[in-house]
């Protein structure tokens, strides 16, 4: 058994090495210090302006002499049926996008992965990954000209087959389908990469086994390659519980317009209009604020879930 004297002196050793590797590495945690900065003052300071949620706010008192109201703008929030509409319409749009992003994809990696002409598999995902990188003000130009109800490309094809002009973007009933089907469309080839990475850690040991014991491909794919990427497709699916109440700002601000309010209105677009446009601060503030708190809550919950379940964490 060590001594006392022998277990100080092998933490003080341990304290010696470790102050001379911060010594040796301080220049590496100065360069992180701008991006500390920027941080803090993009991130952290403009958190104080969650106080408006709990007062009157208006501009010309300011924070300190804006009379307080506590959580008066939540029980009208629950009160206002344009509020309650917009909740239902995120959760219904976020949750066909995550659905949607997570089998898509996983479907055309298997189908891609089956394709052995490297060329052309290579120019596939190539092709298939390339709006990702495409902004939506681009994309929402492109498809307000594509869906237009007047000389639009898709509404020409349709009529070839006698169908009249549809207007995909002014329609309740088309909005939400368009707005998934393009979301899935501009996402499936960076999820596809995910999933192809996930297909080439596979032990091929377990195929060539399958293929002695008489296993034809869908039986593979079934008892083999879809349980190999259980694990990955559990990550995938509960980080995404994060995203629930995000929606897509960006491209349903690019799509949509007063005619599908009813549809297509999310938590995102309304606070942009409510706040910015009509000036009502603390309302917006207010609705935005129960957004963040319930998706922290969700976040949290699918770290939880993807450790538990698939063995993944970050810290």
């Amino acid at each position: 058994m060590q001594s006392a004297v022998d277990v100080k002196g092998q933490t003080a050793a341990v304290e010696v090495k470790r102050a001379r590797k911060r010594k040796g590495t301080w220049q590496l945690h100065a360069m992180l210090l701008p991006a500390l900065i920027i941080v803090f003052i993009f991130q952290y300071i403009p958190m104080f302006g969650l106080v408006m949620a709990f007062q009157d706010y208006e501009p010309w008192l300011g924070f300190l002499h804006s009379p307080w109201v506590g959580l008066e703008h939540f029980k009208t929030m629950f009160e206002y049926e344009d509020a309650r509409q917009v909740i239902w319409n995120t959760l219904v749009i976020s949750t066909l996008k995550i659905i949607f992003n997570l089998g898509v994809p996983l479907a055309f990696a298997l189908l891609l992965n089956e394709v052995y002409v490297m060329k052309f598999k290579r120019t596939v995902q190539t092709i298939v990954y390339l709006p990702h990188f495409l902004s939506w003000v681009i994309l929402g130009g492109i498809l307000i000209d594509m869906l237009s109800p007047e000389g639009g490309i898709v509404n020409r094809f349709l009529s070839i087959f006698g169908i009249q002009p549809i207007f995909f973007l002014g329609d309740n009933d088309w909005f939400r389908t368009v707005v998934v089907v393009t979301d899935v469309w501009k996402e499936c080839g960076f999820n596809t990469i995910v999933f192809l990475a996930a297909l080439t850690s596979i032990n091929p040991s377990l195929y060539e086994a399958a293929i002695v014991d008489g296993a034809n491909r869908w039986q593979q794919t079934f008892y083999i390659t879809l349980p190999s990427m259980l694990p990955i497709i559990i990550v995938v699916g509960t980080l995404s519980l994060g995203n629930i109440l995000n929606a897509g700002f960006d491209q349903i601000l690019n799509l949509y317009n007063p005619l599908v309010y009813k549809t297509g209105d999310i938590i995102d677009t309304y606070v942009y209009r409510v706040g910015l446009l009509n000036g009502d601060f603390s309302y917006a503030t207010a609705v935005g604020l129960f957004k963040s708190v319930i998706s922290f809550i969700l976040v949290v919950t699918g770290y939880r879930l993807a450790y538990k379940y698939a063995n993944y964490k970050i810290f």
